[in-house]
């Protein structure tokens, strides 16, 4: 396993990507980075953005992850998603539809609790959409 790093990235829902990979990409708090062999171990929060997975010298998959933990060894990454979408599975429409729902919460937002979770929700939807252009 010298030449490749086990990734695994779980959402609540499921395991979305469990395997052997030679790089994996994750949006982390303070910026991308990029995991390959014996990378040094760190835990980082995971902002909304585009994991890449790289297979075979070029990008394997390309999953959209709404926020999260991410945690690396040596040997391995492991990614626990707030959500998870594989863009292969991108919908356009839906994901529009989720924007404007985002923002008409924001337009009802009553307390600031309620308003900082809508704005939240409209940041993700839009970075949703910015993935997939």
């Amino acid at each position: 396993m010298a030449d490749k790093v086990a990734f695994e990235l779980v959402s609540p829902a499921r395991l979305l990507f469990a395997g052997e990979v030679d790089m994996v990409v994750v949006p982390g708090s303070e910026g991308d980075f990029g995991v390959l062999p014996n990378h040094s171990p760190l835990i980082s929060l995971v902002r909304p953005g585009v994991i890449a997975v790289h297979e075979g010298g070029k990008v394997g998959s390309r999953i959209f992850v709404a926020g999260g933990f991410a945690e690396v060894t040596p040997d391995r990454c492991t990614v626990l998603a707030e959500e998870a979408v594989n863009l292969a599975d991108f919908d356009r429409a839906k994901a529009e539809a989720r924007l404007t729902a985002a923002r008409a919460k924001v337009a009802e937002a009553e307390t600031e609790a309620d308003k900082a979770a809508a704005q939240r929700a409209v940041s993700i939807a839009e970075a949703l959409l910015a993935a997939a252009a």
